[in-house]
């Protein structure tokens, strides 16, 4: 029976796409994490970007490696998704790799992605701690104190997650009054429960509730006097890093905290 060679070509084209497809991509041979820049120094600068489209997070530098997550283009809320940028490498290729915290559970996520699935770099010079024994935040500019109140955080049975984390989003609340008080801010912390909508997210946010602070009054959510959120929010930008100590214990000076 003779063969149609339209019929076969296209044959030979849907088997040439099927085996496309099932190969592994191409690694990026050559990634030295020796010749790596840090983007963050832990204190006095980081960077941040939003996605420019959804594309895998990888264990490593390398097109071959396995996903462990994936970029999405809005937090949980329904505000532009914020990724901190750790580390620039360049591969042999001249393909550009960026380590990122992935705001995922469990908590602490990292990976990579290639330089072209971000956006522009922004660059922030605060930095938040909360004080889970103090039952403090300080936010910090350059390394200097320029903001701090007393908090309130998780009760025993929903902690406050410790870990560093990084403000993701921030709004005004319609109702200044009510449990949230006047502002808002989504961070990249997740707990168990929190009186966070929309999975867990530990917020940072004002109280009808004042006279519970200090405290731990709350399911993981960091409370904060209304007064005292309202200027945290005009002096707090996206980006920027927040970390959740278990105890007064600053990093070493000039040491590199990813």
């Amino acid at each position: 029976m003779p063969v149609n060679p339209i019929g076969r070509a296209r044959w030979i084209a849907a088997l040439a796409a099927l085996a496309a497809l099932s190969m592994p991509p191409v690694a990026d041979a050559g990634v030295d994490l020796r010749g790596s820049v840090w983007l963050t120094d832990g204190r006095t600068f980081a960077h941040w970007a939003h996605p420019a489209h959804i594309a895998p997070v990888r264990q490593r530098p390398a097109g071959s490696a396995r996903p462990v997550a994936r970029l999405h283009y809005l937090t949980e809320d329904g505000f532009p998704e914020v990724y901190p940028v750790l580390r620039r490498v360049k591969a042999r290729s001249g393909r550009i790799w960026l380590r990122i915290r992935v705001p995922v559970r469990p908590n602490g996520r990292t990976g990579w992605v290639r330089g072209a699935a971000l956006g522009p770099l922004h660059r922030v010079r605060t930095r938040l701690v909360v004080d889970k024994r103090r039952l403090r935040a300080t936010l910090y500019r350059s390394g200097r104190r320029i903001w701090s109140s007393p908090v309130g955080l998780g009760k025993a049975s929903t902690p406050t997650p410790t870990g560093r984390f990084w403000i993701r989003e921030k709004f005004r609340v319609g109702y200044s009054g009510g449990i949230y008080g006047p502002r808002a801010f989504g961070t990249g912390a997740y707990s168990r429960l929190s009186d966070w909508p929309g999975g867990g997210v530990i917020g940072i946010h004002g109280t009808n509730q004042p006279y519970l602070i200090p405290g731990r009054p709350s399911h993981g959510c960091i409370r904060i006097p209304n007064g005292a959120i309202r200027r945290l929010y005009r002096l707090t930008p996206i980006g920027t890093p927040m970390r959740v100590l278990r105890r007064n214990r600053p990093a070493r000076r000039g040491a590199i905290q990813p």
